[in-house]
């Protein structure tokens, strides 16, 4: 316990330098600036030069200036990499980490054990002691999820572990229902809270990422991210567009390409393989049509700014509320789902959800429309990369290498193309590093330059 302990004091020194160094960007003199090799998480990650249409979006969608905008974005880069050591140094006692606050990004990180408050204070977050740990929490949400998937009842659409409150989440529309699915899950129920609710997520069906795409059978979804495999291009979008053969035409309403995978219920994941008149960009279509930059995929933490690209309403933002949702629709249960404020619409479905320049995934479902708000449900876009071993659009110019597979440079078991999730080890220039958030490396994001990402042992 005691080396635990120290462990989580070092992690601490370390991302407490980062927090400070950043927070204090205007003030000479104020403290010596990072070393040239270690850039802090704000620029290895890109959310220190940000679009302006995301800039724009948070706007209007979060009430912030342009400089609370900017700001807000470089505090949660620097907080995913705070909460990302934190979860390594504290262990199975770790349970949960989410920013809060309009401009300034408080991180919280709660623990099941007293003894880390102190360490958790010193790396600049705010500590908060529970009762139960993060596995248990997810242990007892799995249990639910199966339990959900032989029901198949959609009055208890719902299902997330709340961090903040400590409990796994159930939304239901019947109190009884929620009861039935407790007991055929037999959790402990001292680990969950109902919560009712009229929420009946649906997928949205009716339906560059973001531009419209249409289906055989006159149905209309949105683009997600453009992808690579090898020499081929097309897109990422959700599974309950289309199944593997779908056709699929453009927004111009031209042969596009063919549904190559999908699934749904399950997952939400597909992907379209595009024909050779259409190339892939590293772009998302923005305010007034404009380009958003992809720059990579880090997962955002909870409380995060997020932004949306349908077809159907365009741009819009809000937050991300919890990960690893399980949500049921009619058709069935898909899990591993991301909850949040953004508002969607059908037609929407399958379209981008981009943090900063980071892509976190693609529409999903959701309840409520952007007249008077509502709640969307994303799939995250790393699993569906890793699932069909799809490399996500990042570079201007085609043929780049860095393709699924390579070996990184000088050697090592890091390899552009793979997705690592927070905790995964690899290997580069004679040296062994800790992954600290779920992202597909790419070449630039070897572990050395992007601290961020990866903590080295």
């Amino acid at each position: 316990m005691l080396h635990r302990h120290a462990k989580v004091a070092c992690a601490a020194a370390t991302a407490v330098g980062a927090l400070v160094l950043t927070s204090l960007p205007g003030v000479a003199g104020a403290v010596e600036p990072a070393p040239p090799t270690i850039p802090s998480a704000a620029v290895s990650m890109g959310a220190d030069k940000p679009s302006p249409d995301v800039l724009a979006a948070m706007g209007r969608d979060l009430g912030l200036t342009r400089a609370q905008a900017q700001q807000r974005l470089v505090n949660e880069a620097e907080a995913g990499a705070t909460a990302g050591r934190l979860r390594a140094a504290l262990g199975r006692d770790f349970a949960g980490a989410w920013v809060s606050g309009t401009v300034s990004g408080t991180l919280t990180v709660a623990t099941a054990d007293p003894a880390d408050a102190a360490a958790i204070r010193a790396a600049g977050a705010r500590p908060k002691v529970v009762r139960h740990r993060l596995g248990a929490l997810d242990a007892a949400k799995a249990r639910l999820d199966r339990a959900a998937t032989r029901a198949r009842t959609t009055d208890v659409p719902v299902r997330y572990v709340d961090m903040a409150t400590n409990a796994v989440t159930v939304q239901a529309v019947r109190k009884a229902a929620a009861d039935a699915l407790l007991t055929a899950a037999g959790v402990d129920r001292s680990l969950v809270r109902v919560v009712a609710s009229a929420e009946r997520p649906r997928p949205l069906y009716d339906i560059r990422g973001g531009d419209a795409y249409y289906l055989g059978n006159g149905g209309r979804c949105s683009v997600g991210f453009a992808v690579t495999k090898g020499t081929q291009q097309g897109f990422a979008t959700a599974g309950h567009c289309g199944r593997a053969g779908t056709p699929t035409r453009g927004f111009n309403q031209l042969a596009q390409g063919t549904f190559q995978a999908s699934t749904f219920p399950g997952r939400d994941t597909a992907w379209v393989l595009t024909n050779a008149n259409w190339t892939a960009t590293p772009y998302v279509k923005g305010q007034a049509g404009q380009n958003v930059r992809v720059t990579g995929s880090a997962q955002a933490v909870v409380g995060a700014s997020i932004c949306r690209s349908g077809s159907t309403t365009g741009w819009h933002c809000g937050t991300i509320q919890q990960h690893d949702t399980s949500v049921t629709y009619p058709e069935g249960t898909v899990s591993g789902v991301t909850r949040t404020s953004v508002c969607a619409e059908p037609g929407d479905s399958g379209g981008s959800y981009i943090s900063g320049s980071q892509a976190q995934g693609l529409t999903s479902g959701g309840s409520g429309d952007c007249t008077s708000g509502g709640i969307t449900y994303y799939q995250p876009i790393n699993p569906l990369l890793e699932a069909y071993a799809l490399t996500l659009k990042t570079a201007v110019n085609t043929g780049e290498p860095g393709e699924p597979g390579e070996p990184g440079e000088p050697g090592g078991t890091w390899a552009a193309g793979t997705v690592y999730t927070a905790g995964d080890r690899v290997t580069y220039g004679g040296a062994t590093y800790r992954c600290l958030q779920t992202h597909q490396a790419q070449p630039g994001w070897e572990p050395p330059n992007v601290p961020a990402l990866w903590q080295r042992l």
